[in-house]
Parts: C-alpha cells; structure tokens; sequence
C-alpha cells in the first residue's frame, strides 16, 4: 500500500492549483483567496506559508518569467498580476454566461501563454470557458460550452493539451500548435465512471503520463500517453482536487468544503512517493507596453 501522509496539520476549504517552482510548491485555497506555498527541505515540504490574501476567490496561479517573486493569477472573473507592489489587474475575459461566474485552474504553457477555465458559480451545464492570455495581455475564449474546466495540462513537447470537464467526467486531448496557440483536433482521452470520482485537476509527468485528481473519489490516477490506466493511488481524503509532482514527491490537494462532516484529512494537502518525476510548473511571460 502507498504511503500517504498530509504535508503539515492546515486543512483547507477548496485546496487546488498545486504547482511545483523548482525550489517551492505553491497552491491556493481557492474561496479564501489565499496563495500557499512550502519549501522543501530534506527532499519533502515541510510547511505552509501565506504569500498573499485576495478579497476574491483565487484560483490558480504561475509564475512569471525574469520576476521572482511576481505571480499571474486567475481570479475572481479575471486575471491580475501579484507582486510586491501588491495586485494589479491585468485583463478580463469576456463572460460566457450571465450568471454569476469566476475564474478556475489555469496554467501557463511553453511559450509563456496562460490558460485558465472558468465556470458558473452555481455549477449550471454548459456555462463555463475555456480563455487564453497572451503574453501581448490580448484573452480570447478558446472552448466554450464546458461546465467546469479542469487542468489543462500540456505534454512534454507542448503538442498535446489535456483538458478535463468534471461533472461530466470527461477528460479531452487537442492537439496544439506550439508556435501559435491555436488548438486542432480535439479527441475523447479518459470517459470515467462517475463511481469513480470526477476528473479534476492534472498534471503531466517527464514520461508524458496524465495524473489525474479524481473529486469525489478519494483517489488518483495516472494514465499513460494512449489512455490507459497505469496506476490509481487512494488518498485519505475524499475530494482530492489537483496534483502535481515536486521532483518525484506526489503532491495531492484536497478540499472540505460540502462534507456534512469532514474526515479527519479531508481538506489536507497530501504527499507520497512518486515513482515518477515531475516537470516544473512553465513561467508566464508578460510583454511591457508602453
């Protein structure tokens, strides 16, 4: 049985947007609007501290290239620059739905773009996006119709995106042109059981395998490169969110919020052996205009 122990005694209400820097994980408790991040000393993280604290829902971050220490963030129905100047607006995609709404997980890819979904608050079908920003601050909404978007995650060589919409159990491959951005054949990848747990947050390995964060499931899985199921590892916690890896440290956030009554690592952030090695969360790089 995989070892699985939670990283320090902090228990969140919606963990996600698990990221690993090259020297830091950082994450997000995504209805506090709080951004966390440990270090890792001795080969594991060992403690949470807070970078930053949002009035708004806070729900993926990446860093950004040649700033240390500054931070793109989708949150709240956009995107804002945090850094020690504080947060500053950046850009705001254009809503897909008239209901309440707000950003969800994104991340950056090879050539510095961001790629954030989004989705209803009240989790209405169909009212979530899919939105890029490009390094020139222009957002265009790549997919609509989605419920929930989860992930993206990128293969290694940045060809192949891999997107999950969760209530519906789906997880999605495009293909992608790295030079330009623009997504092309989009193809069924992993349909699961809802029994199962819903696809939630990824993440892709050095080997090209997908890990995947099943809601609901109390587990993970990783898939290989044709869709396979390779491994499923079960987690203490029952609403495990996102997942990434910190050298070969499996990092697995989770989330309390919603449990009548939360066990006693639901909310934790998890870690175990790998077996696998991780790529280091892609920097975001923003072009100053004048």
């Amino acid at each position: 049985m995989t070892d699985v122990t939670a990283l320090t005694d902090d228990r969140l209400e919606l963990g996600e947007g698990s990221r690993w820097t090259g020297d830091r994980l950082v994450l997000v408790d995504i209805p506090a609007g709080r951004l966390l991040a440990a270090r890792e000393p001795d080969g594991r993280p060992a403690s949470l501290t807070e970078l930053a604290r949002l009035p708004e829902p806070l729900a993926a971050v990446a860093p950004v290239a040649d700033r240390p220490g500054a931070w793109l963030a989708a949150t709240g129905t956009g995107f804002a620059l945090l850094d020690s100047d504080g947060v500053r607006p950046v850009a705001a995609p254009e809503p897909v739905t008239q209901r309440p709404w707000r950003m969800n997980d994104a991340v950056a890819d090879h050539a510095g773009r961001f790629w954030a979904g989004s989705m209803a608050c009240d989790q209405s079908p169909g009212c979530g996006a899919l939105y890029r920003l490009d390094p020139d601050g222009s957002v265009r909404t790549v997919l609509t119709g989605l419920t929930i978007a989860n992930g993206p995650a990128f293969s290694p060589d940045g060809r192949t995106m891999y997107l999950s919409d969760t209530p519906l159990g789906h997880i999605d491959r495009f293909d992608v042109d790295p030079d330009t951005g623009e997504l092309g054949a989009r193809r069924p990848f992993v349909r699961l059981d809802p029994e199962r747990g819903a696809p939630d947050g990824l993440t892709v390995d050095a080997d090209g395998f997908l890990w995947v964060a099943l809601f609901g499931g109390g587990a993970v899985h990783r898939y290989r490169p044709d869709g396979e199921l390779d491994r499923r590892i079960t987690v203490p916690a029952r609403q495990p969110t996102s997942v990434c890896l910190a050298g070969t440290t499996l990092v697995v956030t989770s989330g309390r919020g919603g449990l009548e009554e939360p066990g006693p690592q639901d909310g934790a952030v998890l870690v175990t052996h790998a077996g696998a090695r991780g790529v280091e969360a892609l920097p975001v790089r923003i072009v100053s205009r004048r």
